[in-house]
């Protein structure tokens, strides 16, 4: 007990224990906005005469995490429409492990507009992280790092690799190529030997304090932008 407990307050009102209770209740949730836009306004005699266009969207509503442009579109239709705009880096990702970071890096790729990601080791990664983002995105893969050096020495692209290992050069400071494999490992481990033997060059991203690295999937957005930045820093903005 306390030595000098507090002297007890006034006997509370009537109605007092219920305001109480109400006061500890939590806040009611918002509800949740709807995401996209409904069916096309004025049913199906005002519809669009476009094959571009889907039906279905066009009926029910387009509730796809898609920039507005691409609404009621055929999925068909944007691929072939990103396939016509995409820049021409690459990506390629070591997986090993089974990394769960590998889709959200197939995110960031659909996001940056990547020409092609590279799944270099198990065939099977976990899709969780790319919501879906891959359906619209060019994903290969490779059982090995020799078989992916083959396809980038083919297609004359430089295999820039992404690691905080000595000798490595900042990623401000290195002027990427346009035609440029952004190659990255695992959480944890990092790239293979092998693939840091392959690489032309290798970029780290400075850090200022006490984690010796950064999330995977953060450090390739970092990197692919840093592409951008160098030779796309005048696409479209973003809706």
């Amino acid at each position: 007990m306390d030595a000098h407990p507090e002297p007890a307050g006034p006997a509370p009102v009537d109605g007092a224990d219920d305001q109480a209770e109400l006061a500890d209740a939590p806040e009611p949730a918002e509800p949740l906005l709807e995401v996209g836009v409904g069916p096309w306004p004025g049913g199906r005699a005002a519809w669009p005469d476009d094959d571009r266009l889907d039906p279905e969207l066009l009926e029910l509503g387009d509730r796809r995490n898609v920039v507005d442009e691409f609404r009621y579109w055929r999925l068909e239709a944007i691929v072939a429409e990103l396939d016509r705009r995409r820049h021409f880096f690459e990506v390629a990702v070591e997986n090993w492990q089974h990394d769960l970071n590998i889709g959200s890096i197939v995110r960031s790729a659909n996001a940056f507009l990547a020409a092609r990601v590279h799944i270099v080791g198990r065939r099977r990664w976990n899709r969780r992280g790319a919501m879906v983002t891959d359906r619209y995105q060019h994903v290969e893969h490779h059982p090995d790092v020799a078989d992916l050096v083959r396809d980038a020495r083919a297609r004359g692209l430089t295999i820039v690799a992404v690691d905080n290992v000595p000798g490595s050069t900042g990623v401000d400071d290195y002027d990427f190529p346009a035609a440029s494999l952004l190659l990255f490992g695992q959480e944890g481990p990092g790239l293979s030997p092998e693939a840091l033997a392959a690489a032309d060059a290798v970029v780290a991203i400075p850090q200022f304090g006490s984690t010796r690295s950064i999330n995977a999937a953060a450090a390739a957005a970092i990197v692919m932008h840093a592409w951008i930045r160098r030779h796309a820093r005048h696409a479209r903005s973003a809706d």
